[in-house]
């Protein structure tokens, strides 16, 4: 089997070892930290075009001087995490950077095969954050699921150590690739993607690609009062009928193997990679209203009959599971937009563009609640 193909076996063939960033000129010391100054490709260097079909899932590794490396900020979570396993399957280890405030919890497994470690949050020091972004020549930022603005913007200053930035808000809420929203936690990702607009703007040596990712299947329990199929009650409250527009879930490895493989066409071949400074929605395959949701949780719970019981806001923050999770009656009506956002339409667009990329039908929202449960 060659080391080009990359998708004929589930066992990876082993591919020559690439030209590490760290070998262009970067050095660092024993913890990863960045010493000194990035060296990029001059404009000079050759490019040739490489065979990349994103929408059948086969792929060429680029000639080793081209490829680029590719840093994931915070590289952990689950978004974090589906993407950086499916990137260790296209792109070879040492290209890989993850970037999170434990990297000892990195999986040593992925240590020896090369990917590096390196130790910075969003709380870091500019200083701190242009240090460990150095070297990087395509940042995977995960956008940071708070109202709070100032430490996206801050990350995203520290741009210039970075050439191009894939920014992803972890739960997506805007229509189809609008700039308003409704919920309140989608204020600061939009603030986000305009900080990345102005940044591409004024430096054109910087690039962006915005990538809004729907609503997860497995975070089901935030839009259900923390509705549990192990431990169902009859009824869910929530500030919403239920009724349509919906949610079109998408299952998150899905979307962590979509975004990668867009990380890693990029990587191949920045030349011809077509969402350069644009926005891009990946979405499940169809809108489940949340009495459709709701009704999914209770077959998987063996419990049919759950319904959707409408409350106000004032009655839903006090409820002891949402306290519970958001810790204080306000956070709670923060996150309450979000049924608001809902009612909108704003979370029911469906887009082809994640089964295009990954080369399949994106699993439908009952199905991955059925393995859920089988968990």
């Amino acid at each position: 089997m060659s080391c080009h193909d990359l998708t004929s076996s589930p066992s990876l063939p082993t591919c020559p070892k690439p030209v590490s960033p760290d070998d262009r000129g970067v050095a660092r010391d024993s913890s990863d930290k960045i010493v000194a100054s990035r060296h990029l490709f001059p404009p000079s260097t050759v490019r040739p075009r490489t065979n990349i079909k994103t929408q059948n899932s086969t792929h060429r590794f680029a000639p080793q001087h081209i490829m680029k490396s590719i840093g994931i900020f915070p590289g952990s979570g689950g978004l974090g995490g589906s993407t950086y396993d499916y990137l260790l399957k296209l792109l070879p280890a040492d290209h890989i950077i993850l970037i999170n405030r434990h990297p000892d919890r990195v999986p040593q497994e992925h240590i020896k095969n090369g990917v590096r470690a390196r130790k910075a949050s969003y709380e870091s020091s500019p200083a701190d954050l242009e240090a460990v972004f150095s070297g990087i020549e395509v940042l995977f930022l995960i956008s940071y699921p708070s109202h709070v603005h100032d430490y996206r913007r801050k990350v995203i200053n520290v741009h210039g150590a970075t050439p191009h930035s894939t920014l992803t808000p972890g739960r997506t809420f805007g229509g189809d690739l609008g700039d308003s929203s409704l919920a309140e936690v989608m204020q600061a990702h939009l603030d986000s993607e305009r900080h990345l607009a102005e940044a591409a703007a004024s430096d054109p040596g910087f690039t962006y690609t915005a990538v809004r990712e729907g609503l997860y299947s497995e975070s089901y329990p935030i839009y259900t009062a923390f509705f549990d199929v192990n431990a169902p009650t009859d009824e869910v409250l929530i500030p919403h009928d239920g009724s349509g527009p919906g949610v079109a879930w998408v299952k998150r490895a899905e979307l962590g193997e979509a975004t990668a493989k867009l990380m890693a066409q990029y990587s191949w071949d920045p030349d011809h990679f077509p969402h350069v400074n644009s926005k891009v929605l990946l979405t499940g395959p169809r809108v489940w209203s949340l009495a459709e949701t709701v009704a999914v949780l209770g077959r998987a719970a063996g419990r049919p009959g759950v319904r959707i019981v409408k409350v106000d806001v004032d009655e839903y923050v006090r409820l002891p599971q949402v306290l519970a999770r958001f810790g204080s009656p306000d956070k709670a009506r923060t996150w309450a937009t979000a049924w608001r956002a809902i009612e909108a339409g704003e979370t029911a667009v469906v887009t082809d563009t994640l089964r295009e990329i990954i080369g399949r039908d994106p699993e439908e929202f009952d199905v991955t609640i059925q393995r859920l449960r089988q968990r």
